[in-house]
């Protein structure tokens, strides 16, 4: 039989784009009998409540406003399939035949250990902005979604434990180039932009990545175990504490240099993109802030 699949579908305040996504879910795949969408909505946003698709099967859950890690988590504990895809209401997908070609990589990897993602038109390679992965990796980590992320980072966060494993000789970081799932986002067409990007803090996870470092040494571990050890199971340890990071204007780039710059951990090619990039975005946050901003404006008068 072919694996199940689960899209996993947190939307708030865009029903006619959830329509548009299983629209193009429904006309573009081979099984979609063999397709689920578990659908994550706020109590408060009513209008995207009662969402009903024939041809797919759907689930909804109903909760109080939470974080996008929380929203992907619930997904997943609630999903039935074989192999998840976190999607988003702005996606479309555009390749016929995608499911098959997902059920076929996955069958390539009888351990189920592995990162895959498409083609998202805007990212590309460079991030796995709709992670594909299978139900017994998920189960075997410690949180595939962590949920005290707000809504940046999460793509970041997976390919990071990746990228560990490669540099143990595992390479399980998969690029579906021919599967194109298209991101609509607001960076490609201004006109989309609405509440729901913008109610989110843009940098407002970059502390929470820093702080998740020792859990994703940890979840690289685990997976790597599962990996050259078949059939032992998960690892009984339980998922390191999350540290909170401080940041100064001063300190930063030498908090960031020892957290990244210097984990050997991290092939020495990601070490260094993560160690400019995140420098790069503290000062820059730094700079929009609203305090920032009004310093400027009283010395401006």
């Amino acid at each position: 039989m072919s694996k199940r699949i689960s899209l996993l579908l947190p939307t708030r305040g865009r029903r006619k784009l959830v329509y548009r996504f299983l629209e193009s879910v429904l006309t573009t795949a081979a099984h979609p009998e063999e397709i689920e969408v578990v659908i994550c909505v706020d109590d408060d946003d009513v209008d995207s409540h009662n969402i009903v698709f024939p041809g797919l099967a759907l689930k909804q859950i109903v909760v109080p406003r939470q974080n996008m890690g929380a929203y992907n988590d619930i997904c997943l504990e609630q999903a039935s399939g074989d192999i998840s895809i976190a999607v988003n209401d702005d996606m479309i997908v555009r390749t016929h035949g995608w499911d098959d070609k997902i059920r076929s990589m996955d069958a390539e990897y009888p351990d189920g250990i592995y990162l895959a993602y498409g083609n998202d038109l805007f990212k590309g390679r460079k991030l796995c902005t709709f992670p594909i992965m299978s139900r017994r990796m998920t189960d075997l980590m410690f949180a595939a979604y962590p949920r005290i992320y707000r809504g940046a980072f999460i793509d970041v966060h997976l390919m990071d434990i990746f990228k560990r494993l490669s540099k143990m000789g595992f390479e399980r970081f998969i690029y579906l180039e021919d599967v194109v799932f298209e991101h609509v986002h607001y960076r490609v067409d201004a006109s989309v932009l609405d509440k729901t990007y913008t109610e989110r803090p843009r940098f407002g996870d970059d502390r929470v990545f820093i702080g998740l470092i020792e859990q994703r040494a940890a979840e690289a571990l685990r997976l790597a175990n599962a990996i050259s050890s078949p059939g032992v199971g998960p690892l009984a340890e339980k998922a390191p504490t999350y540290k909170p990071v401080p940041l100064g204007l001063l300190s930063a780039p030498w908090t960031i240099l020892r957290c990244f710059g210097l984990d050997v951990g991290l092939p020495f090619a990601w070490r260094l993109r993560l160690l400019v990039w995140m420098v790069a975005r503290f000062y820059y946050s730094v700079l929009k802030s609203p305090s920032h901003s009004e310093g400027n404006r009283r010395l401006e008068s």
